[in-house]
């Protein structure tokens, strides 16, 4: 039955998990992105006759993978890098969506016979946008430096928004055989306005509930729920569950954090890695796996049709260039003029990573399956089967050749992350949060009466507070403050490992109650990270 997930698929799954898990090692070990490599696993476990067909249903896609991928993603940034990266961010999140999605149409349809204008839209709206999981997983293995990181994961976050809304529009005109300008742009305010307003609500709802809930289990149980809530509300309502997932996300990120919520904090970004990890490597997995599909497509056209996917994938490519140059350019000059505080590529060299950082993936493959196939006459979707084997060719040729040459292509050009500015950014949060300790070890001291070994004792500690975040903390006489500070913590460690394979060993003791002992153990494993 199609849909319904067998034995067979759900070994399959397991396989993509555990692939997931150790495509992220093999990558460090040879420098490969793991999305790539659980890309070539799919198609691996695609040709091979054993392997059972994925049948997951297409509009499943999306509302399944994109929240939590998505919600991930949105936790490594804040509000202030999209605010400070607006101009970059709309010239290739928008603009460049809609010159590519005209482009790849005008083409489209020129070279494949008898594709109607509103067939080839909806081919150029789902491969205009690069995928957002694609380029924060690929680019952020590489040592780029954070403005060319913080641009992508803009793009690859705001770019399927528009790409989704054009895809929609495309797809109703080709079904129903009409097309209204006016409604079309209506539709896209509509679903951005309807979108905010939900991700905010949710936002706020779900920062409320955290208070009320307390408990860290509980918190990070709400933050999986939240997102798809988000998700599948704004879609309900006609908005774009894209942009609510990252509206949700950006506000619970500047809203729902508590300084001294200390397990919270460690447990959601421990869970939230794994998270990550797993659904990224299943979504690329999918990916290849989903090749088969395109292979039955193509049976004894292959040369007609790839010629079709070439032209196609040359567009995309050409066309990313062409844009970034003059666009990069133009905000330069905007830059230089108002002296924002924009972070923008630098040198040629870093435009032409973002050029080839322009990899297309689950959102591409999701809203090519999610074509229809009829229009509402009864016949069938004009030239369904073409248009999906160009997606695929196009998501394939950009996310294997382009993902398995980026690391080169970042070598070969020198573009790599400033650490000593990133170093010196460390050093001066770790003072402020001395001085920050210092200052509120002052108030005390002033409605308090401390002993004086206590007072001195305390002054250590603020002090220490910035040498374990940044070890050059402080100046040349305090040097040897450090050396014994260093020696504390590794006597202070090798006490506390005692201290917990003490109580591990208790929990085998007739009569223990493992509660109270793992209980005891995650209080110690707190102290060792502080």
């Amino acid at each position: 039955m199609p849909g319904a997930l067998t034995v067979d698929q759900l070994a399959l799954l397991f396989v993509l998990l555990l692939g997931a898990l150790i495509s992220v090692p093999v990558g460090d070990r040879f420098g490969l992105p793991a999305p790539v490599l659980m890309t070539l696993l799919g198609i691996v476990l695609a040709v091979l006759d054993f392997v059972p067909n994925v049948d997951i249903p297409p509009d499943l896609i999306l509302p399944i993978l994109l929240p939590p991928l998505l919600y991930a993603a949105v936790r490594r940034t804040s509000w202030r890098q999209f605010a400070a990266n607006k101009r970059p961010i709309f010239l290739l999140a928008v603009a460049l969506v809609f010159v590519t999605t005209l482009c790849v149409a005008a083409v489209a349809h020129a070279i494949v016979p008898g594709l109607p204008i509103a067939a080839a839209v909806a081919l150029g709206a789902l491969v205009a946008p690069p995928d957002p999981v694609a380029a924060t997983a690929v680019a952020g293995q590489l040592g780029l430096p954070r403005r060319l990181v913080s641009i992508l994961e803009g793009e690859g976050l705001f770019n399927d928004v528009t790409a989704i809304v054009l895809y929609h529009v495309a797809v109703a005109a080709a079904v129903s055989g009409s097309f209204q300008a006016g409604e079309a742009v209506f539709e896209l305010v509509l679903s951005a306005v309807v979108a905010v307003v939900v991700g905010l609500v949710l936002g706020w709802g779900a920062n409320k509930l955290m208070d009320l809930l307390g408990d860290a289990t509980l918190q990070i149980g709400l933050t999986v729920l939240v997102p798809y809530a988000s998700y599948v509300l704004a879609e309900e309502l006609h908005g774009s569950g894209v942009l609510a997932v990252l509206t949700t996300a950006l506000f619970l990120a500047e809203h729902g954090t508590d300084a001294d919520d200390v397990m919270t904090r460690l447990a959601g970004h421990t869970f939230w890695d794994i998270v990550d990890t797993l659904v990224t490597g299943v979504a690329f997995g999918l990916i290849g796996l989903e090749l088969h599909n395109a292979i039955r497509t193509a049976s004894g056209r292959w040369g007609e049709m790839l010629g079709w996917a070439a032209a196609i994938v040359a567009v995309v490519v050409l066309v990313r260039l062409a844009w970034l140059m003059p666009a990069t350019w133009l905000t330069k000059r905007m830059h230089a003029k108002r002296d924002y505080s924009e972070e923008i590529p630098t040198s040629w060299r870093e435009t032409v990573i973002m050029w080839w950082s322009g990899m297309r993936g689950v959102a591409s493959v999701a809203l090519a399956l999610a074509i229809p196939l009829e229009t509402e006459s009864g016949a069938g979707f004009p030239d369904r089967d073409e248009i999906v084997f160009i997606a695929f060719g196009v998501i394939m040729a950009t996310l294997v050749l382009q993902g398995l040459t980026l690391p080169w292509l970042v070598k070969r050009l020198g573009v790599q992350a400033d650490t000593e500015r990133e170093k010196e950014f460390e050093k001066a949060l770790a003072v402020r949060a001395a001085k920050a300790a210092k200052r509120r070890l002052r108030e005390i001291e002033a409605v308090e009466e401390l002993p004086e070994e206590l007072a001195e004792q305390m002054q250590r500690r603020a002090f220490e507070i910035g040498v374990r975040i940044h070890p050059e903390t402080g100046d040349e006489e305090r040097r040897e403050a450090r050396r014994r500070l260093k020696r504390v913590r590794r006597i202070h460690g090798e006490m506390l490992s005692a201290a917990r394979h003490e109580v591990l060993a208790a929990r085998s003791e007739p009569g223990a109650d493992p509660e109270v002992v793992d209980r005891v153990l995650r209080h110690l494993d707190v102290r060792s990270l502080r």
